[in-house]
């Protein structure tokens, strides 16, 4: 436990360092701008190493949850851990996030240390790493698509809706899944359990937002066709005048 203890701390350590590398070569761009960059570099890397446990190294988390730590599973859940303590962090001083973003941070933080002291069901914490920040990447780059002036464009347009559908199928259909699967396994614990039900709990918050986003952009969207053939008949009419 020292050395995950350790580990943790150099983790956290790099991504603070991280920071203040990008805030230093970044001069001319804002702190979150900087964060966002870590953030970004966190979930490509979280949802490589996880994916990589999942679909190679093993075991299967659908069939067979509550199994043993490895090495590698402790390692994706410091690195996270350590991510998440930072950006928790940076959150309450600039004081950029609501209370759900900071309470999935909080249960990450918790469900991590949890289950590195227990010792056990690191594959479901790697799971569920892979299904949160599958969609962080697309997160981030609607960010800055919007910074930079571009998210009116099809690329935009293009990221809304991938982020959509990978939310809803990730968070919503496997991730129901998986706690199913969870919930029926005589093997993990109790507590572990627990925090699988909750995480799913907050997907469901996320998730009215989302549909609260999907039904505005859908209204924007149809505003903008009516528009466009508005001004393809005022056009076609005004041709024909003269």
């Amino acid at each position: 436990m020292a050395v995950l203890v350790v580990c943790a701390l150099l983790c956290l350590s790099s991504w603070v360092s991280l920071y203040f590398i990008l805030c230093n070569i970044n001069g001319s761009r804002s702190y979150e701008w900087n964060c966002r960059l870590v953030t970004l570099l966190h979930g490509i890397l979280a949802v490589c190493i996880t994916a990589y446990i999942g679909y190679v190294d093993g075991p299967w988390p659908f069939t067979y949850p509550g199994t043993k730590n490895t090495p590698l599973q402790m390692s994706a859940m410091v690195v996270s851990l350590g991510y998440f303590i930072f950006d928790m962090g940076w959150c309450v001083y600039f004081r950029t996030e609501g209370p759900v973003m900071l309470a999935h941070h909080t249960m990450s933080i918790l469900g991590i240390l949890l289950t590195l002291w227990l010792g056990e069901s690191g594959i479901e914490s790697c799971a569920v790493l892979f299904g949160s920040e599958i969609t962080n990447p697309l997160l981030q780059a609607r960010w800055f698509l919007k910074q930079t002036g571009h998210y009116g464009t099809w690329l935009g347009d293009v990221v809304d809706v991938l982020f959509v559908v990978l939310f809803v199928v990730m968070r919503v259909f496997v991730g129901g899944t998986m706690l199913y699967c969870e919930l029926i396994s005589p093997r993990p614990r109790f507590f572990i359990k627990c925090g699988g039900v909750a995480m799913y709990a907050l997907s469901w918050v996320f998730m009215v937002d989302i549909v609260r986003f999907t039904i505005r952009k859908s209204k924007s969207w149809s505003k903008q066709q009516r528009d466009q053939q508005g001004a393809v008949a005022a056009n076609g009419h005004e041709g024909k005048k003269d």
